[in-house]
């Protein structure tokens, strides 16, 4: 049996022969909203926490259920069970689920996803299903583990131990505390320990606004906040209806012009009394990402005002990280970001030592198909890294939550584009192809993690996708963190990098909101004249020069933090561990009803 079906042969419903079709023209693309309306989980969920499902930079299909509340599709549906192929205009006050195929042209829009629903898995005497909505089964971390925090959980510590990358975990609930040693949570991110905030800008793809209004400091909890979205029409309605009781609260929507396109950047801009800040980071403004998943920032140093008078070009990097952070926010084209736009140029940024790679939607030609998405990055490996002895075994990896539509085989745009861009090392343009090792977490990896199959609900990979290429699951390897004492946390975070054949180095390593898609990183069009963009996202690029070394150590025991490490904090474990022939990649709309998960649950899409 080949590996293509050992990883990917399901069968759900005969619907699926309609899955390429797209919206009708002008469907409107609708809420990404966490929402107050129960949804038909197949696993109950507190009614404090919020549904979503994220999208692959692109769009998604399938029933989300779980942890989070993305809802990234253009058309919005019932999240109770309707006819394959049925859409909905609109839906009762949010729903939350996120039920579009991934993200190109090619990538469909349909009723669930799933044809007639599946039915419910008979449970054994150990799998069971929560009762009703506020009563979970009984946890094994202990009687407060869905809800409360342990008590030195929001005790805010500036970590000055080792900021030289200044690349930060997040907290995460359920474990030791030694692995919470240096990481920060949203509270510590707003502490007036990192300044006295004057105003802020939130840019990020899901919102709920009471919560974190909570999450400032009591006496920063009225100062002015800019929330940048993408939401629309009735989306939009609800996020500005959200806002009502929080007068400071204003919004300034990102254009999305090109289908299925998302704003999923994840960044906050932070004005203090004593200068400026920004953090790019992996999580969405909702509470459930912020306790037990894996994700990732970059905080950027305090930078100081510059003197009156300073010329255009003062405070500027080594990296251009100025230039290049007010680039990407002129492409909003919004007069809200006008005052930023020019605040940000009064600042001193001169200390960051990390390059911005963002993706902005639109279509590009000559020099400006360099200017975004994985192109950017290609060029920034170019011109920024060397080539290395022996590089042709220094394997790439990628790591995500979410997967896109690929295509028909890896030539297509994986090896053929990507691949290509994650194995530039240098100038040079022939070298035969690295390994590439993908981390995606199994069936197995959501059911023993620390929040069960409901951690699935943020891994947003469909049967529908998953189907057409089978062909990518033998890139698979497991999502194992222990390393960082993280294995059951679920990954959040995106990460890509470049490692040697032992995997104690990297050459370059890259932390970003995009997710494994063409509508996140850019497709190129018309013989390779064109790139198209559909998504705005955000990350920072390490390159080890810009910190005068040949390559960056890997650190092996990142926790707890150490004063005397030098080494790269990569949140998986290395080597990467293949999937074996038994090992399925995680698909949110296929049940699993044979093995309960940590909570004694199964997971049975409606």
């Amino acid at each position: 049996m080949s590996q293509d079906s050992q990883h990917g042969k399901w069968t759900i419903s005969s619907s699926d022969d309609d899955d390429e079709r797209l919206p009708p023209s002008g469907a409107p693309p609708e809420s990404r909203r966490p929402t107050d309306t129960k949804p038909a989980s197949p696993v109950r969920v507190p009614a404090t926490m919020k549904v979503e499902a994220e999208p692959a930079g692109g769009h998604v299909t399938s029933v989300a259920s779980g942890s989070e509340a993305r809802q990234s599709d253009p058309v919005k549906y019932e999240s109770s069970p309707a006819p394959a192929g049925k859409r909905k205009s609109d839906v009762s006050e949010g729903t939350g689920w996120a039920l579009s195929d991934s993200d190109e042209g090619d990538g469909d829009v349909k009723g669930n996803g799933l044809g007639d629903p599946p039915k419910r898995a008979p449970s054994g005497p150990k799998a069971k299903k929560a009762k009703v909505e506020s009563e979970r089964p009984p946890s094994p971390h202990g009687r407060t583990y869905y809800i409360d925090e342990p008590q030195d959980f929001f005790e805010s510590c500036v970590p000055c131990l080792n900021d030289t990358y200044r690349f930060y975990l997040n907290k995460v609930t359920g474990l030791d505390r030694k692995y919470n040693a240096g990481a920060l949570h949203i509270r510590d991110i707003l502490s007036p320990l990192f300044g006295t905030i004057k105003e802020s800008v939130q840019f990020n793809y899901c919102f709920d606004i009471a919560w974190m209004v909570k999450q400032f400091p009591s006496e920063f909890r009225d100062r002015p906040v800019l929330i940048v979205h993408g939401d629309k029409r009735e989306a939009k309605a609800r996020l500005l209806q959200q806002a009502q009781p929080f007068p400071h609260v204003r919004f300034c929507q990102a254009k999305l012009d090109i289908a299925f396109g998302t704003h999923h950047t994840k960044m906050m801009l932070l004005w203090y009394e004593e200068g400026f800040r920004v953090i790019i980071l992996t999580s969405n403004l909702i509470r459930a990402d912020w306790y037990q998943k894996t994700q990732g920032m970059w905080m950027s140093p305090l930078f100081p005002r510059l003197p009156e008078g300073s010329s255009a070009s003062a405070g500027e990097s080594p990296t251009f990280f100025k230039r290049d952070l007010l680039e990407y926010l002129a492409s909003y084209r919004a007069p809200e970001l006008e005052e930023w736009i020019q605040r940000i140029g009064e600042h001193d940024l001169s200390e960051t030592r990390v390059h911005l790679v963002g993706s902005s939607p639109g279509r590009y030609v000559g020099p400006d198909m360099e200017r975004w998405g994985h192109l950017r990055l290609r060029k920034l490996l170019r011109d920024h890294t060397n080539p290395l002895p022996g590089e042709e075994r220094w394997p790439v990896i990628g790591q995500f939550s979410s997967i896109g539509s690929m295509g028909p085989d890896k030539s297509k745009w994986l090896c053929g584009e990507f691949q290509r861009t994650l194995s530039t090392l240098g100038k040079s343009s022939l070298r035969p192809d690295p390994s590439m090792h993908l981390l995606y977490p199994s069936v197995d990896d959501v059911r023993t993690s620390l929040e069960g199959y409901p951690a699935g609900g943020s891994l947003p990979y469909s049967v529908q996708t998953a189907q057409k290429q089978t062909w990518l699951h033998s890139f698979f390897h497991r999502w194992k963190a222990d390393a960082t004492g993280r294995s059951h946390a679920m990954p959040h975070i995106k990460t890509y990098m470049r490692a040697s054949p032992d995997f104690s180095q990297l050459a370059w390593f890259l932390v970003t909101s995009a997710n494994l898609s063409k509508a996140a990183w850019g497709a190129l069009e018309k013989n390779g004249s064109q790139v198209m963009v559909r998504s705005y996202e955000l990350g920072v690029l390490y390159v080890p020069s810009d910190f005068n070394l040949k390559t960056f150590p890997v650190d092996r025991n990142p926790f707890p933090v150490s004063s005397s490490s030098s080494g790269f904090t990569v949140p998986f474990d290395l080597p990467p561990t293949s999937y074996s022939p038994k090992d399925q990649p995680w698909i949110w709309n296929i049940p699993q009803a044979q093995a309960p998960d940590t909570h004694g649950n199964i997971w049975v899409p409606s």
